[in-house]
Formats: C-alpha cells, structure tokens, sequence
C-alpha cells in the first residue's frame, strides 16, 4: 500500500423516532462531534445519500460538508455515495468547487447509480436510463475538474464552452471514488481512473478493478480502496452492542426493502451479505479491533476505513465514547502500521 492509511466516520443523519431528539437537535450534535473528531485527529467524514426516506436520510450532502468545514480544520469530506443520476453534473461541479474552496482543498467524492425504483420514480427518470446518466455524469465531471472550458454532446447532457468557477482549490478538482458491486463498477472506475469503493465480493468488485489496471500500465497501488468497516471500541460488548445492534437492524432494514423493490437491478440480485467483502461491525477491546482491522486492511488492500458515527435510532452523545476510544486507541495504531 503506498498512501498512508486515513480513518473516519460515516454519516446518514437519519433520525427515526427512537432517538428521542428532533431532527435540529440531532444536527447540530453531529456538527459539534465532528468538530470534537477533527481535534482527536480523524481523516474523514463521509456521508451516504438517499431520497425520500421517512427517517429523513440525509439527500443533499454538500451542504452538511460546507458547515463541517466551517467548523473543522483538518478531516476531509467524501460520499459514499452520491447517486449520479439524480445529480446535474454541471450543478454538481459547481457545488463542489465551491466546497473546495471552503474547506481549503478538503473534498473529494465518490459516486454511484443508484437502485432503489422509488427514488428514480420521485425524480421522474426512468430507471433503464441510469447507466448512462452515471457514465455521462462521471464524463461530465472529469472534464469539469480540469478547470478549463469543455463541451460535451451525450445522449442526456449537452453542454457547449462550459467552465466552472470558481476554480479547484486541488489542481484536477476533487479526487473522484466509484463505487463498484460488480464487474461493471469495478470496470468503470478503472476506465474512468478513479479510486475504489468496492461494496460486493472481492472477486468481482475489487479484483477486476485491479487487473485492468495493470493490464493498462498503471499500478493499483497509486490509488485508494475505501469501505465503511464499523467499530465498537468497548470492553463491556454485553452493556454497549445491543443498542447499536437495534440501530443495525433499522439500518439495514431500509437497504433491504430497496433491494426487494430494486428487482435485480444495480446487481443487487444474487449477491448475499455473505458474499461481499466483509462490512460487519468490528467489536471489542482496542487491541482487537486494531487486531480485526490490521488483518482487513492487508487482505483487501485498504487505504481509507471509515465507521457509522451514528446509526439510526441513536444519539451523537450515545456514540461518543466509543469513537473517542476510536480516534484516541485505534486510528493511531493502525496508521503507525500502514504509514504508505
């Protein structure tokens, strides 16, 4: 692995009524833990989007990043991720330079296509047309990010003697992350030339990602691997698991039922849990979850790890304890371990 390992968090700020706070209160809690996380030493904080969901699943990231900016002087902003196809890319461009430049250079993002048939109904786009909304999308920002003018002439965008200003704070625009289930991700982000977010087997999610890398002369090790890999830094699983795995169940069972509506597509369909490159909770001591990671970051070649801050159904303060232990006991040790 050749760049240094950075560790954070992941936000979905859903807020069922089992946290027993309003959705205000719940933000602003979140935007005083990030700051607090940023001065323990944390890399990241990540978030994750989907539409119209009754808990309120964050829709609209940007915004949450600009005010973790203001508040925060070191830890970096991605998704994973954000749905391309309900995204305007030119828009899209543009928020992102204007959060580069808040944040001084702090952002990146990771993009998908999205599945879940109720969100492509709420924007009126045929869920057939995803595909190329995303391939466009992710053409539509490369050229973006060069900061020069561009056209582009696709079957869903056409843009003439476009330039995006303000300007990129990093030269090239923010560093661009796809996520890959399958081949077909896993060839994108290759053709594309972006960082990794590998969220089904390795076999077919990681793997041919890698291998088309070499076969085009570029090395797999100039690039990231990102995942969401949870950690409960406790010594008393028996008292600190058993909210956090009620807020689990909560989590999981909405992806679920986006799955079930999905009918297969997005390569949801035959691809089990049990399958995919492990993203279960790690749970324990601070010895073992760095032991627990240390294993996970050699096998899969990790180089940015990130954990559920908050899940649903739970409140800031309630997590709190175990990521200060995380940012404080585990994230130092295992940098130390994989410095790049």
């Amino acid at each position: 692995m050749s760049h240094p390992l950075r560790m954070g968090v992941i936000y979905d700020m859903r807020n069922p009524p089992e946290s027993g706070i309003d959705t205000q209160s719940m933000y602003a809690a979140i935007l005083d833990q990030v700051a607090w996380l940023d001065a323990l030493g944390l890399d990241l904080a990540w978030f994750t989007e989907h539409h119209f969901v009754e808990d309120g699943y964050l829709p609209s990231w940007i915004p949450v990043a600009a005010a973790m900016a203001a508040r925060t002087r070191k830890i970096k902003f991605s998704c994973d991720v954000c749905l391309l196809p309900f995204n305007h890319p030119i828009r899209l461009a543009e928020d992102l330079a204007v959060l580069d430049n808040l944040s001084n250079g702090r952002v990146e993002i990771g993009v998908g296509m999205g599945y879940a048939l109720h969100e492509f109904r709420g924007f009126g786009l045929p869920v057939s047309h995803r595909l190329s909304y995303t391939d466009e999308g992710l053409e539509v920002l490369t050229r973006a990010f060069t900061g020069e003018k561009f056209s582009f002439f696709g079957k869903r965008y056409t843009f003439q003697d476009v330039k995006i200003t303000p300007g990129f704070v990093q030269p090239g625009g923010p560093p661009i992350w796809t996520a890959a289930l399958a081949e077909a991700g896993a060839h994108r982000a290759a053709r594309f030339n972006t960082n990794l977010l590998p969220q089904g087997p390795r076999a077919r999610a990681l793997d041919p990602w890698q291998a088309e890398l070499k076969a085009t002369g570029r090395n797999p090790e100039n690039y990231r691997v990102g995942i969401i890999r949870s950690c409960l830094v406790t010594d008393d699983p028996d008292r600190d698991w058993p909210p956090i795995r009620a807020a689990e169940q909560r989590r999981m069972a909405v992806y679920n039922r986006f799955r079930a509506e999905s009918g297969g597509h997005g390569g949801v369909a035959g691809i089990t849990e049990e399958q995919r490159i492990p993203q279960g909770w790690v749970i324990g001591t601070a010895d073992h979850c760095v032991a627990t990671l240390a294993q996970f970051i050699r096998e899969f070649g990790l180089t940015d790890i990130v954990s559920w801050a908050v899940p649903p159904g739970m409140r800031p303060d309630q997590m709190n304890p175990s990521l200060e232990r995380y940012a404080r006991e585990v994230a130092p040790r295992l940098r130390q371990m994989f410095p790049g």
